[in-house]
């Protein structure tokens, strides 16, 4: 069996990607194409460009998210997001080793969304194989009002999950490979704030951006997709936990991988 696998949203959370994807190689399954939206577009990324699985796990549980976030309100006013993203984007382009899409080693395909009225906007060998591979990861994982928005072209290009459910299940390849889409979900958890004397607004937009994200995770999966969808619970981790430690990394793996092993043959059954 044959399949695209579509790695949607994720944010900090990735180390559950990683555990999606070795869930897959385990089950031997078979695949020419993936599909990265957001936190999941930097696995995808990583993996195309012939990076081994272990070392992508081991470079997830070392790097610390905290370096990529930023609290400019100038910047925020100014370009939509608290931190310009350009930390994080030469970052992954170190990881790529400056790769373009042309230089992937399996064909990927990154989903951004153009705020501008452009909907989906989709990044691979074909429409834009001289771009580097780092800066569409840049556009699809804009998380709003964390980092900043990215022009390019016509477009205005934000978070990739932010889009209709329909996009992320367009015909990728021209095979009959199956669409199978790994999407992560939170649990709203609730906590107690205690009042300050000064107001920090950092602090309450990102509690602001969790709960967006978080409600974004648990969107309903249209009854036409369910059959292709394996949703993953990752309990009160959110996409913006940027303070996560190895050992909450490694948790984020283990569940990423098996609700994999036990969900995929299920879906493949049907």
């Amino acid at each position: 069996m044959r399949i695209v696998p579509i790695f949607s949203g994720g944010g900090t959370r990735l180390t559950a990607h990683i555990g999606i994807m070795q869930a897959i190689n385990d089950l031997n399954l078979k695949f020419d194409r993936v599909v990265g939206i957001s936190g999941g577009s930097i696995v995808s990324a990583l993996y195309c460009s012939g990076m081994p699985l272990q070392n992508i796990l081991k470079l997830a549980i070392d790097t610390d998210f905290k370096q990529f976030k930023g609290y400019s309100i100038i910047r925020l006013l100014k370009d939509g997001g608290l931190s310009s993203g350009n930390k994080f984007e030469r970052w992954m382009d170190e990881q790529l080793e400056g790769k373009t899409f042309k230089q992937m080693t399996h064909d990927l395909s990154i989903v951004a969304t153009d705020v501008n009225g452009g909907g989906p906007v989709v990044f691979d060998s074909q429409t834009s194989p001289d771009l580097k591979v780092s800066a569409a990861v840049r556009f699809s994982m804009s998380i709003p009002l964390v980092f900043s928005f990215k022009p390019y072209k016509e477009h205005l290009l934000v978070d990739g999950a932010i889009l209709s459910e329909d996009a992320l299940f367009r015909e990728w390849t021209d095979d009959d490979a199956k669409n199978m889409c790994f999407r992560l979900k939170s649990q709203q958890v609730a906590t107690i704030q205690k009042r300050k004397v000064f107001f920090h607004l950092p602090e309450y937009l990102f509690m602001l951006i969790k709960t967006f994200m978080t409600a974004l995770s648990r969107e309903y999966v249209h009854a036409d997709n369910w059959h292709n969808t394996i949703v993953i619970d990752t309990a009160h981790y959110s996409s913006v936990d940027f303070s996560l430690s190895p050992e909450q990394k490694m948790e984020l793996f283990q569940m990423g991988n098996q609700t994999a092993r036990s969900i995929i043959p299920l879906k493949l059954k049907q």
